[in-house]
């Protein structure tokens, strides 16, 4: 086999590969020779099968397997010898036409091909006490404790018909309601709705919905005029007005909830205080998990800041295509353009390319940060988020836990954001980190950012030992 590099340009290399006649033959023979005490053809004795008639019989399918095996032999060799890492599996050319081709699969010609790879860029991560964190906390006081129960009741509550004829509809009553929405004159798709729950001041409905229904009463038909907000999910409707005929079928007012034993009881607690503290918990967990996610986001717009290298072409294209089809995805299904938005299709795809580079060159320094510091997932660690995966498909535990449990694949998605998260707390904990207490509003305000916790592709380091790759003579 005969190896020679064609080209170096940046990451990319690309490799002649060479496998002469006599060799292609040599190597035919032999596994031809493997088979002849093995198979059975009717009208020879076994073992005394002539080799033509078995290169007749199975000699194109013994060779494709000879030019399979040639080709990961090569992609070792390409490997191994220039001491390579590779960003992406390498891209196989057969060279030559057809004819030249179909004479090597009958070990009557070379088999030549290109090989063509991507590496990863090599960089120094360096250490990190320079960068400078601030964590934003918030505390969980007592308030907020109560704001949790006051939700937990209001999301419990029972209520109880309005009995009286001449009762109307208030603030916190649930009404059942029949509507029809028009939009100059004419029915819009999904206006309309029969037997539907709406709570007066829980704002589930468009913005001025709810508060036209207030003083209503049993059997009364009432017209709602409203304006749909101009970020409207359903581009046709956003800042569009419309008016609903709205039917009022049933009036009923929500019962007065005393935070006391018997609530907690509801819920499995033995009383209030237990429940209060189980509430206290979850908030301080939620608080914290927003409070980390906050402090990596700043960790990763360091870190974009802190390196430049040339990127492998073949990742960012990889990425890209991944955030393009759920921007299509989002678009087919909201109905909603680049026009729509303010923006053209041009400018999204370069706003969307930056997003990819910047999500591959994160990927790469937390892959090589974890790889120096020797950072590992054990299976114990998987098997106890594939556990916490289960639980959210209720009743299909054991199909998601065989299909995890099964596909190497699957599992290496929910081993890859476990050793990001290992990578993040051993960048923190080497950074200089400042706590600085905030309100829980600004806590959980939303930021504009190009990606979010567990959103970073890994680099996937292929392995010569592992890839199978198909040649192709396109």
């Amino acid at each position: 086999m005969q190896v020679t590099e064609v080209s170096s340009q940046g990451l990319k290399r690309a490799y002649k590969v060479v496998l002469p006649a006599a060799d292609l033959a040599s190597r035919l023979e032999g596994e031809l020779a493997g088979m002849k005490d093995k198979v059975k053809i009717n009208g020879f004795r076994p073992g005394k099968v002539p080799m033509a008639h078995l290169k007749r019989l199975y000699g194109r399918s013994v060779m494709g397997d000879i030019v399979q095996n040639a080709v990961n032999e090569a992609n070792r060799k390409i490997v191994e010898d220039n001491g390579l890492r590779l960003a992406m599996e390498p891209k196989i050319d057969l060279a030559g036409d057809q004819a030249d081709v179909e004479r090597a699969m009958e070990a009557e010609g070379d088999l030549a091909f290109t090989v063509a790879v991507e590496m990863l860029p090599k960089f120094e991560t360096g250490t990190f006490e320079a960068i400078e964190l601030e964590r934003q906390v918030a505390p969980v006081d007592d308030a907020e404790v109560n704001k949790a129960l006051e939700r937990m009741a209001d999301q419990n509550r029972v209520f109880h018909p309005k009995e009286n004829v001449e009762a109307v509809a208030e603030t916190g009553d649930k009404l059942t309601i029949d509507f029809e929405g028009k939009m100059n004159g004419e029915a819009f798709e999904g206006g309309a709705g029969k037997d539907i729950e709406l709570v007066i001041g829980s704002d589930t409905f468009i913005p001025g919905f709810e508060a036209q229904l207030i003083g209503a009463k049993v059997g009364e038909a009432r017209k709602v005029d409203v304006k749909f907000p101009d970020n409207y999910l359903s581009a046709p409707l956003a800042g569009q007005d419309a008016s609903f005929d709205v039917d009022v079928k049933t009036i009923a007012a929500p019962e007065k909830v005393d935070l006391h034993d018997a609530f907690a009881k509801q819920f499995g607690f033995d009383d209030i205080a237990a429940l209060t503290g189980a509430l206290r918990g979850r908030l301080e967990d939620e608080f914290s998990k927003a409070s980390r996610d906050k402090l990596k986001r700043a960790l990763l717009d360091a870190l974009d800041k802190r390196y430049s290298f040339e990127l492998p072409e073949g990742l960012v294209e990889q990425e890209f295509g991944n955030i393009w089809r759920q921007v299509v995805a989002e678009q087919q299904k909201s109905g909603r353009s680049f026009e729509d938005d303010g923006s053209t299709e041009e400018t999204a795809r370069a706003d969307y390319r930056r997003i990819a580079e910047r999500r591959v060159r994160l990927g790469l320094v937390l892959a090589e940060v974890g790889e120096s510091a020797g950072l590992k997932v054990d299976d114990n660690e998987v098997t106890k988020s594939l556990v916490e995966l289960v639980r959210q498909y209720p009743g299909q535990e054991k199909e998601v836990w065989e299909f995890y449990r099964k596909n190497p694949q699957a599992l290496a998605e929910l081993r890859a954001p476990l050793f990001e998260e290992k990578v993040v707390d051993h960048i923190i904990g080497q950074a200089k980190v400042t706590d600085r207490t905030v309100s829980r509003e600004d806590l959980f305000k939303a930021e504009a950012g190009e990606d979010g916790p567990g959103t970073l592709p890994l680099s996937p380091a292929w392995s010569a030992d592992e890839a199978t790759v198909e040649p192709s003579d396109d």
